[in-house]
């Protein structure tokens, strides 16, 4: 039997895999970035805004409330068996999309697809943080980051080119069968799995105060409210989203209501989620040595300047600066907040922890999508966008004020 080792070289080949992997797992939610908003306006005749995001709603809420489980569970059974569940969830996206006769149907596929995302993408970040242990966790997460969100990016653009050489469906969506078939194949022949790598980290540390194996509940309680530097990061983790649900179902009616076509709004859809993906190889290693506190309170300001510069300069060149500007900004935030909250959990209860913190995450879609959509339909797309840009600039400052330097163990050890 071969001994286990926690570091990223000595873990390089599973951990290459595991990256790789994650690349089709963002693809799956490339897929919807630039069409799916206006295949519901265009094809669907949907008038309001709040209807045509119910689709991002339906997404967010399923997505943090599976996060919270299947960390969970994954502490018990493992965490292969859950990423393969995961792409199960994947293999009827696509084909619902395509036969849909109503819109309901694409909400259906938003939450398998939520589903999917939870367990998958999950999974992976879970896995990576196992085979690195301590050291390297910043650059373990920012290279899952990378391989995800320049994988959404190259798909948001292919679909808008295949859209407006074609069709809005079913052309753009055929890439997702092979998606969805690929990384099951993968995940079930070649992942192995990595909750060993966890057990034998927490060998190496003090038990965890409490208990090896404190209740849902209580790692609920400290991850959110129990300890502020954890709070400060969990509710910039919902506004980082929050924003991101936002650009996914307001910015192509924004930009379309402006003349732009749909190859063109596929090219700006693209550069938020691609220079997000590239930037994170540096912003997690940068955190690393830096620490995360100003890498998030500086990102979240970042983010918000590139929102504004959105709505207040309706111009093509604005518009790629500003998801430029977006996209540096979430990726001085994404990898940072998950190690953020790595660096006080204790390894026993670590993937719980980070299941609770994605569960606000990513419910910052469902809030997003909807505050906006709301919004837009009172007062108009551009105020809708103005909110999101205030409320992302009101999270950083509050990150700025109430995180502190991490202490682990720190956290449980409080409540």
């Amino acid at each position: 039997m071969t001994e286990l080792r926690l570091g990223l070289r000595e873990n390089l080949p599973q951990f290459t895999l595991l990256v790789f992997l994650n690349a089709f797992v963002g693809a799956m939610v490339g897929l919807e970035r630039t069409v799916l908003p206006l295949l519901g306006e265009q094809e669907f005749g949907l008038s309001s805004k709040t209807a045509i995001t119910s689709f991002i709603v339906s997404f967010g809420v399923t997505k943090a409330i599976v996060n919270l489980v299947a960390a969970r569970i994954s502490d018990r059974i493992g965490r292969k068996p859950m990423l393969v569940t995961g792409w199960l969830f994947a293999l009827p996206v696509p084909f619902l999309i395509i036969f849909a006769r109503a819109w309901w149907w694409i909400d259906l596929a938003n939450v398998l697809l939520g589903v999917n995302q939870a367990m998958a993408w999950s999974m992976t970040v879970i896995m990576k943080v196992d085979l690195v242990g301590p050291k390297r966790r910043g650059l373990a997460l920012g290279l899952n980051e990378f391989a995800g969100y320049c994988a959404v990016g190259v798909m948001a653009w292919l679909t808008g080119y295949i859209a407006a050489h074609s069709a809005l469906r079913p052309q753009p969506f055929y890439p997702g069968i092979a998606i969805a078939v690929f990384g099951l194949f993968m995940s079930a022949l070649f992942v192995k799995e990595t909750r060993p790598y966890a057990q034998l980290e927490a060998a190496s540390r003090p038990p965890a105060p409490g208990g090896s194996a404190p209740s849902l509940g209580h790692v609920f309680f400290v991850t959110t409210i129990g300890n502020a530097s954890l709070f400060a990061a969990c509710q910039a983790g919902l506004v980082n989203n929050l924003n991101d649900g936002m650009s996914w179902g307001i910015y192509p009616l924004f930009f379309a209501a402006h003349g732009l076509g749909v190859e063109a709004i596929g090219v700006i859809k693209a550069v938020y989620p691609t220079v997000w993906g590239l930037l994170q190889v540096v912003t997690g290693p940068v955190s690393d040595r830096l620490g995360r506190k100003g890498l998030i309170a500086g990102g979240m300001i970042v983010q918000a300047a590139g929102i504004w510069l959105t709505v207040l300069v309706p111009t093509y060149a604005a518009w790629l600066i500003g998801a430029g500007l977006q996209g540096l900004g979430t990726a001085m935030v994404y990898p940072t907040l998950l190690a953020a909250i790595a660096d006080n959990a204790h390894p026993a209860w670590r993937a719980s922890s980070l299941g609770v913190y994605r569960f606000w995450r990513d419910l910052g879609y469902a809030v997003g999508a909807l505050l906006s959509g709301l919004i837009a339909d009172l007062v108009g797309l551009g105020a809708a966008i103005h909110l999101v840009a205030a409320l992302t600039l009101f999270s950083g400052v509050a990150v700025a004020w109430m995180m502190r330097k991490p202490v682990p163990q720190a956290a449980m050890a409080q409540a």
